[in-house]
């Protein structure tokens, strides 16, 4: 059932959005959160992006096994995903960090998704809910933002030859 709006409410929303995504803006500008420099080993990813990125990992690849209580499974899935964007456009890199920074900034990550204190500190059921309130959610860019996290996150995890056996994906094609 598709939802509607009134002209009055959508100007509301668009306002809103606006004066929202400007505070983000010029606070992640001011904090020196967009311009950071990528983590120590990484071409894109920064350091912030990566507790939030191994956070969210599981909680979008489910319960694999190679996946499982395995830190270096997640570390080369967050190798492959930083691989992966630094092969992709310059427009790509900025859409990508600015989402991050959105999810990793104190001001907005709490009213946006939920989880009120670090992502680290997080637990599986407020990611759950986290995950589940942005693709239910009524704004398209909140379910854009999440139909990204999950195709990053999916693609660099299935990249990876860990991750076949159990899909019983033989691999590519031996030339």
């Amino acid at each position: 059932m598709p939802i509607v709006i009134s002209r009055r409410e959508l100007l509301k929303l668009g306002l809103g959005a606006s004066l929202t995504l400007t505070t983000v803006g010029v606070t992640a500008s001011l904090s020196g959160c967009s311009s950071a420099q990528p983590a120590a080993g990484f071409m894109v990813l920064r350091d912030s992006d990566l507790g939030l990125l191994a956070v969210l990992l599981p909680a979008v690849i489910g319960p694999h096994p190679a996946l499982a209580d395995n830190e270096s499974a997640a570390d080369a899935t967050l190798r492959q995903l930083d691989r992966s964007l630094a092969a992709m456009s310059p427009a790509i890199h900025k859409d990508v960090c600015e989402l991050l920074d959105l999810l990793n900034l104190p001001l907005t990550r709490g009213p946006l998704t939920g989880v009120w204190s670090a992502w680290e500190n997080a637990s599986p059921g407020q990611i759950d809910a986290f995950l589940i309130r942005w693709r239910d959610s009524r704004f398209d860019l909140l379910r854009q933002g999440v139909k990204a996290l999950n195709q990053l996150l999916s693609m660099a995890w299935y990249a990876l030859p860990m991750a076949w056996a159990e899909t019983g994906y033989p691999g590519p094609p031996r030339v």
